[in-house]
């Protein structure tokens, strides 16, 4: 098996890029494992957790809520987990988020890895070490910064994703290229969704390119005092968006990148929102939306980026060049409002 180790500051996650669930007795002891993963996985790939003691979750972000991890500790309690227990996050963002959030604070602590099963989870949210649920329409409110042990990549995954989960991913993909690499921005302006479907090849090199690209942003900077701020572009109008219109994360965080562009037109000179709008219709993804202006930014305020009286917003210089700004509420109320 092909493993590749990344150290933070206080442990170390082994990837295991393109490789099979099958694979997973060679990284842990299987019979201390207990998955923890949601119908929509297990009904589409029953067979691969026949050998596994599981928890099954129903599936939503509306699911990743406090009487869900409750759930899931009493679950653990009748399997008689101990500290020699290690989880194993088999899904999508919500199932890596809690699974990490359980096994942080389970008896103080346990182990724990993922493989990660959507587009947007093996390039962002198996990614990084934050774990979380949210309270009401506040994503991801409480939460904490605990590595994974491994995170394996098993590509058979993305072949059952309906086309929608597809669109979520390269959301972030495109995110990643605007902050970041302007070179893989030029690549998806070259290509669409349906290629990458069809060419596994590219997919994979792709998914790579960007789970490395996190990977050091998070390196650089694990507990987000400076540099990992660049990878919330998109997400702080992004996020108060998602949950008050139910709305995808990377339907959100796709409005939220084009009025990030449109504010760093006004405070840093950015003059590509074409092409970051052409781009994401390109892969499927909204771009414009009406909203309640006043509604949002109630929720906006209790953004984790924001400080006192002022917010971390990510703007972008140029494609390929994300900068930090921080905004004063009051002037990032007028910029709302004026949207």
């Amino acid at each position: 098996m092909k493993k590749q180790t990344f150290h933070f500051s206080r442990s170390s996650t082994d990837l295991y890029f393109a490789n099979g669930i099958s694979h997973l007795k060679e990284i842990i002891d299987i019979k201390n494992a207990i998955v923890i993963t949601d119908e929509n996985v297990f009904n589409a790939h029953s067979k691969r957790f026949r050998n596994f003691r599981a928890i099954i979750l129903k599936a939503g972000e509306e699911y990743k809520v406090q009487a869900t991890v409750d759930s899931i500790i009493e679950q653990l309690i009748a399997f008689e987990a101990d500290r020699q227990t290690i989880l194993v996050g088999i899904g999508g963002g919500v199932i890596t988020d809690m699974t990490g959030y359980v096994a942080s604070v389970y008896m103080r602590g346990i182990r724990f890895g993922f493989i990660p099963t959507t587009l947007l989870a093996l390039v962002d949210a198996s990614i990084g070490g934050k774990n979380g649920i949210d309270v009401g329409v506040y994503k991801n409110i409480v939460g904490n910064t605990t590595q994974p042990s491994f995170i394996l990549h098993d590509m058979i995954f993305v072949n059952t994703l309906p086309e929608s989960e597809w669109q979520n991913g390269f959301a972030e993909i495109i995110k990643h290229a605007c902050i970041k690499d302007a070179e893989m921005f030029k690549e998806l302006q070259s290509n669409s969704i349906k290629y990458y479907q069809s060419k596994k090849k590219a997919i994979c090199e792709l998914v790579q390119r960007n789970a490395r690209l996190k990977i050091k942003v998070v390196q650089a900077d694990e507990f987000e005092k400076g540099e990992r701020r660049l990878l919330n572009f998109g997400h702080t109008l992004g996020h108060a968006l998602e949950n008050q219109y139910e709305l995808s994360h990377g339907q959100a965080i796709s409005i939220g990148m084009v009025y990030a562009s449109h504010v760093s037109e006004q405070l840093s000179g950015f003059k590509q929102t074409g092409s970051i709008v052409k781009v994401l219709e390109q892969y499927g993804l909204p771009t414009y939306a009406s909203f309640n202006k006043q509604k949002v930014f109630g929720v906006l305020k209790m953004d984790k980026k924001r400080v006192k009286k002022e917010i971390n917003y990510i703007l972008l210089k140029k494609i390929g060049q994300g900068i930090i700004q921080q905004i004063p509420m009051s002037e990032m109320e007028k910029i709302i409002m004026n949207l």
